[in-house]
């Protein structure tokens, strides 16, 4: 893991040329647009996801501390952050799980609340056929994915409840992508829809080929979705034959390792590009 301006940068498959090169390009490119932020004050970044909800306190472009709270104590666990840091004075929302947004009522008081929706800007063109349908969590990862590496293919990972695919090119044009099952939901789908298979959690399979029904759960779910990500990659490589991938969310760290392909692994870059879309819209 090397990290460098505060973004870890995970290096899975024997590419490693490749990325060797990508750093400097990138934080010389970064440089031009953390130039243009005009918002200095503490910010307070929250996802409210479809299992936890996760947020980070910012100063400019610099994460200060990371949180992950359930649900039913997400008016508490505000309250402490608020507390712990006065200097915040925006709640930055994004929300695609089932949290009631009458709970960030009482923040209102305190600091502004900012809940990205699709009357902001957004640093991309959406190509998607049914725009009104894409999550505001894939619109706020294409921002940060724009804003981060600009003038460059971009494709996003995002494993979590969810995997999703996210493809932005060079022109800043969003292509669409793909979902499909997460790690979760795959252990829960084989038990819930089998009549003897066990609930398992994750753990990194000891071989291919697993000598018993657990290992061979273990085997299927994680080498699954390796193999599923690393078909998608391959996939994107016939149609564009350089992109950046960005891989992230909760289960990024843990499938890094598992990947053949040259990435970028950040688990926390939906909360950077939480921070930078609200950033960007500062900027008019």
């Amino acid at each position: 893991m090397l990290y460098i301006e505060g973004h870890a940068f995970c290096v899975a498959g024997a590419n490693i040329e490749r990325f060797l090169i990508y750093p400097k390009q990138i934080i010389k490119k970064n440089y031009s647009y953390l130039s243009l932020l005009k918002y200095t004050a503490m910010l307070l970044a929250v996802d409210v996801g479809n299992t936890l909800i996760k947020s980070a306190v910012f100063e400019h472009n610099t994460i200060l501390e990371l949180f992950h709270t359930e649900p039913k104590d997400i008016v508490e666990k505000i309250n402490f952050i608020l507390a712990s840091y006065p200097k915040i004075d925006v709640l930055a929302l994004s929300s695609v799980g089932s949290l009631d947004k009458n709970a960030f009522e009482s923040f209102k008081d305190k600091v502004k609340i900012y809940e990205i929706s699709r009357q902001h800007r957004f640093p991309f063109q959406n190509l998607y056929s049914t725009p009104e349908t894409l999550g505001l969590d894939r619109m706020v990862l294409a921002a940060g994915a724009v804003l981060q590496f600009p003038k460059q293919n971009r494709l996003v990972i995002d494993v979590g409840t969810c995997i999703t695919y996210d493809f932005i090119n060079e022109q800043d044009q969003y292509l669409g992508g793909a979902i499909s099952p997460g790690i979760r939901l795959r252990y829960e789908s084989l038990h819930h829809f089998t009549a003897k298979l066990p609930l398992l959690t994750k753990k990194q399979p000891e071989n291919t080929i697993g000598n018993s029904t657990n290992e061979s759960i273990h085997s299927g779910v994680i080498n699954g979705i390796a193999h599923e990500i690393d078909g998608f990659i391959e996939a994107y490589q016939l149609q564009y034959a350089k992109f950046i991938i960005i891989l992230t969310g909760g289960d990024a760290d843990f499938l890094a390792k598992q990947l053949k392909n040259t990435i970028f692994a950040n688990s926390n870059f939906l909360l950077e590009s939480l921070n930078q879309t609200f950033q960007y819209n500062q900027n008019d």
